[in-house]
């Protein structure tokens, strides 16, 4: 027997966060179809390159990383298996 009620509303999912050019300095909204793929150094480059992002700095878990932002600077999270989680500037 289920507990779910057929006629029960749910609130829509929240959209996604804007980001206005101000925020988005590095481009990153450019290059947001890498997240999934596997990291290597030529996709670190040519997220770069497209990006248009002045620097490039790649986070890898248990790794310790400077806490300065740069707007012009995009990081790119992958986890240990090398998979891109999140593309963001800072």
């Amino acid at each position: 027997m289920s507990n779910s009620n057929p006629s029960q509303t749910h609130d829509p999912a929240p959209k996604p966060p804007e980001v206005s050019e101000g925020e988005d300095a590095c481009g990153a909204r450019y290059v947001q179809d890498r997240v999934g793929r596997r990291y290597d150094e030529a996709l670190g480059e040519s997220i770069q390159r497209e990006s248009g992002a002045a620097t490039l700095r790649v986070i890898r878990p248990g790794h310790a990383y400077t806490m300065e932002f740069r707007g012009d600077r995009i990081n790119v999270h992958i986890d240990d298996s090398d998979t891109i989680t999140d593309i963001g500037c800072g």
